[in-house]
């Protein structure tokens, strides 16, 4: 780690270990990307089911952040990480069996397996806030804007590998292959093998955290029962943690959208197939690695975090509407020269990531940052756990609310969420000390 040569080796041992557990956790959750949609309609359900089995991750990681980084700051972190990952590998698990379920049971007892076992996956995913509370524990203010963006960097890499690895696993020699191998009580399909690959990035994590993590030297505080609400409320109630959550919230409900909405915008407008949207996703995500894992961590070296988020928001908001106004964009600018993939929208896409790459990593980083030198020292994970609780509120509310609106005008969805910057610099500048 560039930015953290200067730590004592322990240190950086220990920084190290979790961000390769944050990495394949979200390579698990990426793994299931692909096969989500064929898998809910290969139980004859309608497509509204994606989209609810999708909130129902982010809802339950929403009420599960707080709680996890709540018990991290009484337990410890090691622990809590990993109990999360050994319950994400069961939960991936269980989610590969549903087919077995509907031929055992119905169709009805298959559905609430895929709910369940999501459901469970992420709470699961509540995590980050304790692997976030571990990097603020061994660091100092000056080193944790960095080694915060190396998290953020491993969630970019789970979402670029976790996709492919997942397709790879779905593919039919991958599937013929597995017939041939596994024993034939072990359910070999293009659902249930990507599954059993994500569970098995889980339970890899588990042992990584097992054999190598150590319980970082803090300040632990005592048991406090203190409930979901009540934290929430505790923190709105410190003026400093306050406009964060709020941030969190508006950047995430904005961003969610989008994501959501991206593959069929490209697919409409610029007659993208599901390889060409994939590997444009693959393009964003890498330089979503570059810029949280090296980029952002240099800034942040450089100015403090608020500069930071505000050179964030200002990036997402031309990205977005740089996103709206593609088709026409596109239609004007003469194609280069070269390839005939080469056009006017591909270099207007191309812009848009870049912007969107930097702005998203920007925010995440340096808000995460704001949150860590504003709370107390002893109740760190719990800081962490509200924020990003709000941050999964937002993504569970984000794709319906886009989705909706992208029926009705396909660029409201992408301006919404330019004009939802504003409000993130407003409250912001208002919560500044």
């Amino acid at each position: 780690m560039d930015d953290a040569g200067g730590l004592p080796t322990e240190t950086r041992r220990g920084i190290a270990v979790v961000i390769a557990v944050v990495f394949l956790d979200l390579l698990g959750f990426g793994i299931i990307i692909p096969i989500l949609p064929f898998y809910v309609r290969s139980f004859g359900l309608s497509d509204l089911f994606i989209g609810l089995l999708a909130a129902s991750y982010s809802f339950a990681q929403f009420v599960a952040a707080p709680m996890l980084g709540r018990i991290s700051d009484e337990r410890g972190r090691r622990p809590v990480l990993m109990l999360s990952v050994g319950v994400a590998g069961v939960a991936w698990t269980v989610f590969g069996l549903a087919a077995e379920v509907d031929a055992a049971f119905g169709t009805v007892a298959a559905v609430a397996t895929l709910f369940g076992a999501r459901t469970l996956a992420g709470a699961a995913g509540g995590n980050i806030a304790t692997a976030q509370a571990y990097i603020a524990d061994v660091t100092s203010v000056d080193d944790r804007a960095s080694a915060l963006g190396l998290v953020g960097a491993a969630f970019a890499l789970g979402f670029v590998f976790g996709p492919a690895i997942g397709g790879l696993a779905a593919s039919d020699a991958v599937v013929g292959a597995a017939e041939r191998v596994l024993p034939a009580f072990i359910p070999t399909t293009k659902f249930s093998l990507p599954s059993f690959a994500a569970a098995t990035m889980s339970f890899i994590a588990l042992a990584t955290a097992a054999v190598v993590l150590k319980e970082p030297a803090r300040t632990a505080v005592a048991a406090n029962r203190v409930s979901f609400l009540a934290q929430f409320r505790r923190t709105f109630a410190d003026v400093t943690l306050r406009p964060l959550v709020v941030a969190f919230f508006l950047t995430s409900f904005a961003f969610a959208g989008v994501q959501v909405m991206f593959v069929p915008f490209v697919a409409d407008f610029f007659d993208y197939d599901a390889t060409e949207a994939a590997l444009f996703l693959t393009y964003i995500g890498v330089l979503g690695t570059i810029n949280q894992g090296v980029l952002i961590g240099r800034l942040s070296k450089r100015y403090s975090p608020r500069p930071v988020v505000f050179a964030g928001t200002v990036s997402l908001f031309l990205a977005l509407l740089l996103l709206a106004l593609s088709p026409f964009l596109g239609a004007l600018i003469p194609p280069p020269g070269g390839p005939v993939w080469v056009t006017g929208g591909l270099l207007v896409l191309l812009a848009f990531g870049a912007l969107a790459s930097f702005g998203n990593g920007a925010v995440t980083v340096g808000l995460s940052t704001l949150v860590s030198q504003g709370a107390a020292e002893g109740e760190q994970g719990s800081a962490f756990g509200v924020t990003q609780g709000a941050g999964s509120l937002g993504r569970t509310v984000g794709p319906p609310l886009a989705a909706a609106a992208y029926v009705v005008v396909y660029w409201s969805p992408f301006v919404a969420g330019a004009l939802l910057m504003v409000p993130v610099v407003l409250v912001l500048r208002a919560g500044r000390r």
